[in-house]
């Protein structure tokens, strides 16, 4: 029998942190591309008319798109060292806390990673916003390990 008072709660989006091997980015706004598929490869089989076999053939990641306030130029020269060919893999995390800060709750860990995509503020005069630049990174594997 269940204990009264007991519930799960889903796990709330809004604590959480990246990091990033040796580089010191700050806090992000936001973190979205934590996406994994596996491509599925169609067969009739000849004879076989009720349903369509289905086999498993890869799968793929989607990239990490991170988004913070501009502090300072770190994330630019991780970039600007990759468009010049000057290869840095990182690794990384990505961890959620229970909303005292305080516990775990999730965690990803993805390898490899490199910056394939920089986008800077959008500046106007009229608009008093932060000024927020997005790095999107490629990498070769998420996974969960808590």
């Amino acid at each position: 029998m269940p204990e009264t008072g007991n519930r799960s709660d889903p796990f709330l989006g809004f604590r959480f942190e990246v990091r990033l091997d040796d580089l010191s980015v700050g806090g992000f706004s936001e973190c979205t591309g934590m996406q994994v598929e596996t491509e599925v490869h169609d067969y009739p089989e000849g004879g076989l008319n009720t349903h369509v076999r289905k086999f498993v053939t890869r799968t793929k990641q989607s990239n990490i798109t991170l988004k913070r306030g501009i502090v300072d130029r770190v994330l630019w020269d991780w970039h600007f060292d990759i468009a010049r060919g000057e290869m840095h893999f990182r690794n990384g995390a990505i961890i959620v806390r229970d909303p005292s800060g305080s516990r775990v709750t999730m965690e990803w860990h993805f390898r490899q990673a490199f910056p394939c995509k920089w986008v800077g503020p959008e500046l106007n005069a009229a608009q008093n916003n932060v000024a927020i630049e997005t790095l999107e990174l490629c990498h070769q594997g998420l996974e969960r390990r808590h």
